[in-house]
């Protein structure tokens, strides 16, 4: 049977999708029958067309100057600039800068980040930009499509070559299919600006920033809108446009978590704000549990067992702050997680639910963006994920109780409040002055730091001039 729809993929590079194109593009969707659009994790826009209306759809978005995409989309971490954290050097400007310089599209994964956000994954491309501290600079990690593995360059890569050496490398990669020999192969015939490592990348602990419903942004708001269901209605998204428009609002953010994010809404644009959400019924302030999950995209599988594992969480209210969780259905290759719920291969293409078994795996350390995967149980099956995957929740936390942070923070205290420790003095005994071993007796010959029974033997009092036997040990407090 002839599929009766064509899957129409947008790419908005770095994410960052510009109100009047966004809008032409809605407009297009509806004149060709389209009720819903959705966003990828890859921050691309994807759409669904009856197979008779394709070609028109396509003409139309050419002529719009719209690229319909023929790969990946490029990743960005664009919308944390300002929003969600201080980025230092690593500006609007600077992610703009950079994309301006593909002049090709991209056969493989790109992704673009700042290293101490946690928002937008850092290694979910195939070719991996982190920033460094060094202004400019950047660490560059490389993945074989189809596997987990990660090779990191030796060198930090100025950013006005970011685009010319991931030309480069996908090349090697897709004519070689290996990673051996790539630096010294892309670097024979080219120069690339580059400086010496002065240490490897140290990976942020992840935390997921609450990124829906309405936030404080200076004297305004920015807004994210998260669908249960990962679609948005075309009148919906017209309306959103609109407001973007009426308002100088330049532009929408697409983030890795399949929802939007619109920034410096002012206070007297709010209430256009709730009149769309209202009027379309999109609700916000869903549970933070259910915000921090990465599902393949078009899975509904996939969906479907995130609402079951969500369930159970919430039926045992289970905690999953500093956790993610990815669902990989039909791939293995890498999605971002903390926890992973993975089908197993041999279930696959199975049309018998109940035959169909999980393996609950973890990254390293629990931390998202690490690619080496640890198992923590085989051959699960659905009823049995929930109580698995909950369990594992909290083995993430006794990991963290080993700490003892609070232990910790209140020897602190307790220690910053304490007398200062005693030490020993001596004192004679009839004029009570102190022999202090810190500063000895200069006037007499004897230096700093002279023990008392390192005195001489005809040593004196230097006001009574008493016998040094004359000397009794007493505490002094230490200042």
């Amino acid at each position: 049977m002839l599929k009766a729809e064509q899957t129409i993929q947008i790419n908005f590079t770095g994410g960052i999708a510009p109100a009047g194109q966004l809008m032409k593009l809605v407009e297009l969707a509806a004149e060709h029958q389209c009720r819903e659009l959705r966003f990828g994790q890859r921050q691309q826009l994807i759409l669904d067309v009856a197979v008779n209306r394709y070609e028109s759809f396509v003409t139309q978005c050419h002529l719009a100057r719209i690229p319909v995409a023929a790969g990946p989309n490029i990743v960005s971490s664009y919308l944390t600039s300002g929003l969600l954290m201080h980025t230092g050097w690593l500006t609007e400007g600077v992610y703009k800068e950079i994309f301006d310089q593909f002049d090709y599209h991209p056969a493989l994964k790109i992704n673009i980040c700042e290293q101490s956000q946690t928002f937008v994954p850092l290694f979910t491309g195939h070719i991996n930009w982190v920033s460094s501290p060094h202004a400019h600079y950047w660490y560059l990690y490389l993945r074989l499509p189809g596997t987990q593995e990660l090779t990191a360059w030796p060198m930090l890569v100025y950013s006005n070559h970011i685009a010319a050496l991931s030309k480069a490398a996908e090349q090697y990669i897709l004519h070689t299919n290996s990673l051996e020999g790539i630096y010294e192969n892309v670097t024979a015939d080219k120069a690339f600006s580059s400086r010496e490592k002065e240490q490897e990348l140290a990976l942020p602990p992840f935390h997921l920033p609450y990124y829906e419903g309405f936030n404080q942004q200076n004297n305004g708001y920015w807004l994210g809108i998260y669908k249960r269901n990962e679609y948005f209605s075309v009148p919906f998204l017209r309306d959103m446009c609109a407001i973007c428009q009426q308002t100088m609002t330049g532009a929408v953010y697409i983030t890795p978590w399949k929802s939007v994010v619109i920034q410096h809404i002012s206070k007297t644009h709010r209430h256009l704000w709730d009149y769309i959400l209202g009027k379309h019924g999109v609700n916000v302030r869903h549970a933070a549990n259910e915000l921090n999950w990465c599902v393949e995209d078009d899975c509904e599988d996939g969906l479907v067992l995130k609402r079951h594992i969500i369930r159970y969480f919430d039926s045992m209210d289970i905690r999953t702050y500093g956790l993610c969780f990815s669902v990989r259905i039909r791939k293995s290759e890498s999605l971002f997680g903390s926890i992973v719920i993975r089908r197993q291969q041999r279930h696959r293409e199975s049309k018998l639910k109940y035959l169909q078994r999980y393996d609950i795996l973890h990254t390293a350390g629990f931390n998202a963006n690490s690619s080496q995967l640890v198992l923590y149980r085989e051959g699960v099956s659905k009823e049995h994920l929930g109580p698995y995957v909950a369990a594992l929740c909290k083995a993430y936390y006794d990991q963290q109780s080993e700490k003892d942070l609070l232990g910790d923070y209140i020897r602190e205290q307790q220690a910053a409040v304490l007398p200062a420790p005693e030490k020993t003095a001596y004192q004679c005994c009839d004029c009570l002055t102190v022999y202090d071993e810190t500063y000895g007796d200069p006037a007499q010959g004897v230096q700093p730091g002279t023990a008392f029974a390192d005195l001489p033997a005809d040593y004196r009092c230097s006001v009574c001039e008493g016998a040094v036997e004359n000397f009794r040990e007493v505490a002094l407090a230490a200042t």
